[in-house]
């Protein structure tokens, strides 16, 4: 009977990920991405910071203090925001600089890994705020005809 290395195990776990199963972790990670707050946080890191409405987040990437994130974020708690930040830097889609000033200078950026899930995340941004009009509009018959 061969034994296997634990390299050798991982790659034949990575073969056999699906979401579909209850137990993959794939599952888990798409539980994490799918939240509205890690896809505008992940747009913003990519933005050019401005926060008039309608900004396309297709700036050069850059990083953002956390008082920024907050100001371009409407509506996010700050613990939201630090446990959203927490949790894509767990993952390694973020990373967070601290500087020694005073006070502290703490920035996040994009690493390489949310480079790679920053395009699709700004594609579903686009299109929840392009297709705003026609899911309204498919709300109001809906609930006009089960009413």
């Amino acid at each position: 009977m061969a034994t296997t290395t634990a390299a050798q195990r991982r790659a034949q776990a990575k073969v056999e990920y699906d979401a579909f199963l209850a137990q993959c972790p794939s599952r888990a990670l798409l539980d994490r991405i799918a939240d509205k707050w890690v896809t505008l946080v992940l747009a913003a890191l990519r933005s050019d910071g401005s926060p008039q409405f309608g900004a396309d987040c297709a700036g050069q990437p850059r990083p953002m203090r956390y008082s920024e994130l907050s100001r371009l974020l409407a509506g996010v708690s700050q613990k939201m925001l630090t446990q959203t930040l927490r949790s894509l830097e767990r993952d390694g889609l973020i990373t967070r600089t601290v500087e020694p000033t005073v006070p502290v200078t703490v920035t996040y950026e994009l690493t390489d890994l949310g480079h790679s899930l920053h395009q699709m995340m700004r594609g579903l941004k686009t299109w929840a705020e392009t297709h705003m009009d026609d899911v309204l509009a498919n709300r109001a018959a809906y609930d006009n005809h089960v009413a």
